[in-house]
C-alpha cells in the first residue's frame, strides 16, 4: 500500500511539475520582446555594427551617426510586430563614432547604450570599434593616469575658471616631474572636449604604455574667455548676471591667450610637479584651439619648443580677427628666430578651412618656417583630431 500511494502521489507530483512547466514556457514564449533586455549597440566580428530600439509606439525610427556621408545624413530602421527597431551596418573601420536616433524627428540618444559624449550642448551615443586606431580609444589593463578637474583663479579676466589636467601614470605615487603639452579646443567645445571626445587620457595612458610617447602632463583649458566653465558645472550667480555669454567677439579679444600666458601657465608650475622652460612646454589646438596656438606662438616666441596647429589656417583666411601680413611677417621672423623643435600642422582634405591651411602653408615656405604636414581624409571632425593627437604626442619633448 506504501508503494502504490507513493506512486499516486508520484504521478499527481509529475503532472504538476508538468503543468507548470508548460504554463512557464507559454509565458516566456508569450514574454514580449520588449521586455528582454535589449542590446544596441552590438559589434560584430566582421565589424559591422547592430542598433535596436524598441518603440511601439512610434510611426519611423531613423539613425544618423557620424560614419555616414554628409553632414545630417539618416538611414531607416527595420521594425517587427513587437515594435523593436533594428538596422545593421556594413563594416566599420577601427574608430570611435556617435550617433543618435530620430524617433518621429526628435533626437534622442539610445537609451540600449550607457556610452553617452557631449559635443557643446549636444548630447550622442558612442561606440568604439576595435582592431585598429580605436584600441588606442578604449581601456586596456595597463598603468593609468589621472583626470583631475580644478579651478583657479584667473587675475586677466576677473573670475575663477575650471580646467582639466591630466597626469600620467605614476604622478601621485612619485616624485618625478613632467613636461607639458597645453591643449586647446575649438568653437563650441569646452575644458570637457578634449577629454570626452578627444579622448585623451585614453590616448596618452596607451601611447605611454607603448612606449611611444613620453609621460607628460596635458592641461586642457576653456577657450572661451566669458565662461567659467563647462555648461554641466557654469556658476550661477555668472549665469545670471549674463557674464556667461561668449561669441566670436570674446573668442578672439585675446584675453584668453593672455589669460593662458599669465594665469594658467603660473598656477600650473606653481601646483603641480612640472618641468619648466620652453623645452618643457607644449601646445596645440584644433580650429579655434589652432587660432588660439598661433596667436600665442607668435606672441609669444620662444616659450613653447613645440607647436601643433589642426584645422586651422592663415588669419585672413578664416572668421577668426583683423589680419596684418606685415604684423604676420614680424611674427613669424621672431618665431623662426626662436628655433622651435617643432612645428606640427594636420588638416583633412574635405575640411572647410583646407584651402586657408594651404595658404598657411604657402606662407611658412615664404618665410622659411619648418614644418611637418599631415594630410588626412575627411573634414572637421573629431575622427581626424583624435588621429592628430596620437601622431603629435610621440613627437613631444624628444
Amino acid at each position: 500500500m506504501k508503494t502504490m500511494t507513493s506512486t499516486k502521489n508520484g504521478s499527481r507530483g509529475t503532472r504538476l511539475f508538468l503543468t507548470g512547466t508548460f504554463l512557464l514556457v507559454s509565458l516566456l514564449t508569450a514574454y514580449p520582446q520588449w521586455r528582454r533586455p535589449v542590446i544596441s549597440p552590438e559589434v560584430q566580428d566582421d565589424c559591422s555594427v547592430i542598433f535596436r530600439l524598441y518603440a511601439p509606439d512610434a510611426g519611423s525610427v531613423k539613425i544618423t551617426g557620424n560614419w555616414m556621408p554628409g553632414w545630417g545624413h539618416s538611414v531607416e530602421l527595420a521594425r517587427n510586430d513587437t515594435g523593436l527597431y533594428t538596422i545593421q551596418t556594413d563594416p566599420l573601420p577601427s574608430e570611435m563614432y556617435t550617433y543618435v536616433f530620430l524617433v518621429d524627428g526628435v533626437r534622442t540618444i539610445d537609451p540600449g547604450n550607457v556610452q553617452i559624449v557631449r559635443d557643446g550642448v549636444r548630447n550622442e551615443s558612442m561606440f568604439i570599434v576595435p582592431g585598429g586606431q580605436g584600441d588606442l580609444y578604449q581601456v586596456h589593463d595597463i598603468p593609468h593616469g589621472a583626470v583631475t578637474k580644478i579651478w583657479y583663479d584667473s587675475p586677466t579676466l576677473g573670475m575663477q575658471r575650471r580646467m582639466y589636467i591630466y597626469t600620467p601614470p605614476g604622478y601621485h605615487s612619485g616624485t618625478d616631474s613632467y613636461p607639458v603639452l597645453y591643449l586647446l579646443h575649438g568653437a563650441g567645445g569646452d575644458e570637457d572636449a578634449w577629454t570626452t571626445l578627444g579622448r585623451t587620457n585614453y590616448i596618452l595612458d596607451n601611447l605611454i604604455a607603448q612606449g611611444k610617447a613620453r609621460p607628460m602632463m596635458v592641461v586642457m583649458t576653456n577657450g572661451v574667455p566669458t565662461s567659467a566653465a563647462a555648461p554641466t558645472d557654469r556658476p550661477v550667480d555668472l549665469e545670471k548676471t549674463g557674464i556667461e555669454s561668449g561669441g566670436p567677439g570674446g573668442m578672439v579679444s585675446g584675453k584668453f591667450e593672455e589669460s593662458l600666458v599669465k594665469d594658467v601657465i603660473p598656477f600650473v608650475e606653481s601646483h603641480f610637479r612640472v618641468k619648466t622652460g620652453p623645452m618643457s612646454r607644449a601646445i596645440a589646438g584644433l580650429s579655434m584651439g589652432g587660432y588660439h596656438t598661433q596667436v600665442i606662438t607668435n606672441k609669444y616666441p620662444g616659450m613653447f619648443k613645440y607647436i601643433g596647429v589642426m584645422s586651422m589656417g592663415l588669419y585672413g583666411d578664416n572668421r577668426f580677427g583683423n589680419y596684418s601680413r606685415e604684423e604676420h611677417e614680424k611674427q613669424i621672423r621672431a618665431l623662426i628666430a626662436s628655433k622651435p623643435e617643432l612645428y606640427w600642422i594636420g588638416v583633412g582634405k574635405e575640411d572647410f578651412l583646407y584651402e586657408s591651411v594651404t595658404n598657411l602653408r604657402k606662407f611658412y615656405d615664404e618665410m622659411g618656417l619648418n614644418y611637418i604636414y599631415r594630410e588626412t581624409s575627411g573634414g572637421h571632425t573629431w575622427t581626424n583630431w583624435r588621429i592628430y593627437l596620437s601622431e603629435l604626442a610621440p613627437l613631444l619633448f624628444r
